[in-house]
């Protein structure tokens, strides 16, 4: 492990939403790599919380352990998952999502994430796609995918574009969960030390409405904003851009 977060396996599984006996079980299992061990305390890095992650999510879509130990493993390797998974070469999406639809094949999602490290299971722990079977995959987010979509289309590199969304949803989850800090103080704590009748129920749902909608109300103007002034100062963009200004 070189540099980077470290965790501890408890700080591990709280990182991933998941629990310490499932991290065992996953290492008995063998679909995840041992920590770096020092002294007694084992250490695990950003990968490792990557893959509890993507086991996760491939366990929720009702894939098995011994079938997550496989497709992994193949990642790993770096082999072909088509191969893999018996899909004929030839096999075409089922519904491309590159013309707005909802599926494709697991050899066609493959070959675009071919030169990104890790780029199957990034999309998928990232949210934008999910597996339905051994064979096919779905859109699981159409904001995030349709966002991956009109980065490359605008010729960001896929593994720039799939970094971006990456990166996007990280920082909208510290904004979410900055939210729920405040919808615990200012909400949920005067309604806990209510009498919680109907009129504090009332005020209660009042205030987190509010603070539910709040930013998502104020970010896309603001974001653009702060996108065209940062642009504007850029010497040699924003000449190019404002010729008159």
């Amino acid at each position: 492990m070189t540099g980077g977060a470290e965790y501890t396996i408890d700080e591990l599984a709280r990182a991933a939403d998941s629990t310490v006996r499932s991290v065992r079980v996953y290492h008995e299992r063998g679909v995840l790599p041992p920590p770096e061990v020092r002294g007694r305390t084992g250490y695990y890095g950003a990968e490792h919380l990557n893959r509890v992650r993507t086991i996760s999510r491939l366990l929720d879509r009702g894939i098995k352990l011994n079938g997550i130990k496989e497709l992994l493993a193949a990642f790993d390797r770096g082999d072909d998952l088509g191969d893999l998974l018996g899909v004929p070469e030839s096999e075409q999406s089922s519904r491309d999502t590159r013309s707005g639809q909802a599926t494709v094949t697991a050899t066609d999602l493959q070959n675009r994430f071919t030169e990104v490290p890790n780029g199957l299971a990034r999309v998928v722990t990232a949210g934008v796609f999910e597996p339905v079977d051994a064979t096919t995959y779905r859109v699981a987010d159409a904001d995030l995918a349709g966002l991956l979509d009109r980065l490359e289309g605008a010729g960001v590199s896929i593994a720039a574009a799939l970094q971006e969304v990456e990166r996007l949803k990280a920082d909208c989850d510290r904004i979410s969960r900055r939210m729920v800090d405040l919808v615990r103080e200012h909400a949920w704590e005067p309604f806990a030390r209510s009498e919680r009748g109907p009129d504090d129920l009332a005020e209660f749902t009042a205030r987190v409405d509010v603070l539910r909608s709040a930013p998502g109300h104020t970010a896309e103007d603001l974001l653009n904003r702060l996108i065209d002034r940062h642009l504007a100062q850029d010497a040699e963009i924003g000449t190019v851009l404002n010729p008159d200004s």
